[in-house]
């Protein structure tokens, strides 16, 4: 009897939603620190004025600046700031929008073998949409953290839960889906590049012969669909963050927020924190993908062993 190999028998949905959200979780504790460099750079230069937590605006130049500069002012504990949000986030936010991503995909090609780019695209958008339905509120709060100053007594937010309550008490319930707009385009992009790019360099790649179906290969395209995603995302991105992190009132819209980021700083804003968002965006693809494919084969394995009586 020939032996099983994972890799011979597609994964199941329930395989894809759980391998999809954990392996996001994965990444994100390896690359969020990334992700506060580039929110803390996104949002600087949006107010003059000092955070009433008694210190001067902090300057950051660069993506390793910018960590170097947290870590000495506010302790390496601060990269971290708000990952409980964020893993909230990605186990209920990647679960849906990569997790479903194929049964989607298959619902629009209604059972064809061929696949084309405009199925891929609708797949994408839907299952984007679908993720911010589910994972806004946890979103606003990460954001709401990551741009917070740690140092000092004067936090706007002392823990995920009471951040929580207080966005519901004094904004409202309405607080936890502030940006809702900005965020669905912005992860509808973000889907569509990501993992329409994925699809086709890794189909590309496996068509022409130059990889296998493995690592190289999972880690080849991860890396293309990361900057593929970072450049076409970026400016809405920006918008998203300074719209999610204002206070009540600051901006009328997000495209109120793009208005005034474009008048008073100029078309280069929209690409604030470029460098940490690609070097984020890369290395979470590489290594979400890379644990998702491997995630996928030992799911099937042990499923195939438990169903399989000795």
């Amino acid at each position: 009897m020939v032996g099983f190999r994972a890799g011979d028998v597609p994964p199941t949905a329930t395989v894809k939603f759980i391998g999809a959200g954990t392996a996001a979780c994965i990444a994100d504790l390896f690359t969020f620190p990334l992700d506060t460099a580039k929110v803390r750079l996104q949002i600087q230069g949006e107010t003059k004025s000092p955070v009433n937590t008694g210190h001067a605006p902090v300057k950051y130049r660069g993506v390793f600046g910018t960590i170097s500069t947290m870590v000495r002012v506010e302790g390496p504990r601060s990269l971290y700031s708000g990952l409980v949000a964020g893993l909230q986030r990605q186990m209920s936010f990647a679960s849906v929008r990569i997790g479903l991503y194929d049964s989607v995909k298959q619902f629009y090609t209604k059972g064809s073998d061929h696949v084309g780019i405009g199925s891929r695209l609708m797949a994408g958008c839907t299952t984007g949409a679908m993720a911010v339905a589910v994972a806004q509120p946890t979103d606003v709060v990460k954001v709401r953290f990551q741009a917070q100053i740690s140092a000092g007594a004067n936090k706007r937010y002392h823990g995920t839960m009471d951040a929580y309550r207080t966005i519901a008490k004094e904004e409202g319930f309405r607080g936890l889906w502030k940006g809702t707009g900005p965020n669905i385009t912005r992860n509808a992009i973000v889907n569509c590049t990501e993992l329409v790019t994925y699809d086709l360099i890794k189909e590309a790649l496996l068509k022409s012969s130059l990889m296998t179906d493995d690592l190289p290969c999972h880690f080849t395209s991860a890396f293309g669909a990361g900057f593929c995603t970072t450049v076409i995302a970026s400016p809405v991105d920006v918008v998203k963050t300074r719209y999610m992190n204002s206070a009540p009132g600051r901006y009328g819209s997000a495209l109120n927020c793009a208005v005034a980021m474009l008048t008073k700083e100029g078309p280069k804003a929209f690409y604030k924190g470029f460098m940490p968002s690609f070097l984020r965006l890369g290395s979470w693809n590489v290594i979400m993908f890379v644990t998702y494919e491997q995630l996928k084969r030992a799911l099937m394995a042990a499923r195939h062993n438990w169903a399989t009586p000795l």
